[in-house]
């Protein structure tokens, strides 16, 4: 079963996380996660830029370190960053004191590679325990999503992710895709489409908020 639109009780069980943006008039939020990844966030950035749209990229550590021009390339684009871990670790599978040391090591390569350092964290999969969130939130803002756009579903017809994410977009939404190799085909097929969806909307993009 797929749930684009995550239930609105999530956010009432776990309301110091972030799940929408301000309900500012026609603004959303756009987030990759995954990244920076040759061929995919390089694309991204262009096609962002072609509409004057801002997102907030999560970064995987280990991603920085293999390609740190390429996310230099997205900090002077003028995007915001958060911490998806160092080794895109599932909380639900990691001991908390090794999953805080993989994002305290994402933090410092943010910092020593790009001088950056982020108030956001996104746990890869959203999957994070009580006691790994407990101790994040203490330095950090957990930022979930309220839009999933399943541009990983290799199984889901491209043209189904885009009318979905159309169909449920509103003010506040925050809009999760993406900037990996398995995605890199169907992003192509969902992405423009749905950012021309926003323009003819009068849907503009804002950064996350801590």
């Amino acid at each position: 079963m797929r749930i684009f639109q995550l239930p609105a009780g999530l956010a009432l069980l776990y309301p110091k996380r972030i799940w929408k943006g301000p309900d500012l008039e026609n603004k959303i939020t756009l987030t990759f996660d995954d990244g920076p990844v040759p061929g995919v966030t390089d694309w991204v950035v262009e096609e962002l830029a072609k509409r004057a749209m801002s997102a907030t990229f999560f970064m995987v550590g280990d991603n920085v370190r293999k390609h740190p021009s390429l996310a230099q390339e997205v900090v002077a684009a003028g995007h915001q960053l958060g911490n998806h871990t160092y080794h895109h670790l599932s909380g639900w599978k990691t001991p908390t004191k090794i999953y805080l040391e993989d994002v305290a090591a994402c933090d410092s390569i943010l910092e020593d590679t790009l001088g950056i350092q982020t108030d956001f964290f996104r746990p890869p999969y959203g999957w994070i325990t009580s006691p790994q969130a407990q101790a994040l939130s203490k330095q950090k803002t957990i930022a979930m999503w309220s839009l999933l756009s399943y541009d990983f579903d290799s199984s889901l017809a491209a043209e189904v992710s885009v009318q979905q994410c159309k169909d449920r977009t509103r003010p506040g939404t925050i809009l999760a895709f993406h900037d990996q190799e398995k995605t890199k085909e169907r992003l192509r097929k969902i992405l423009p489409s749905y950012l021309d969806f926003l323009v003819a909307e009068g849907f503009g993009t804002q950064e996350l908020i801590a």
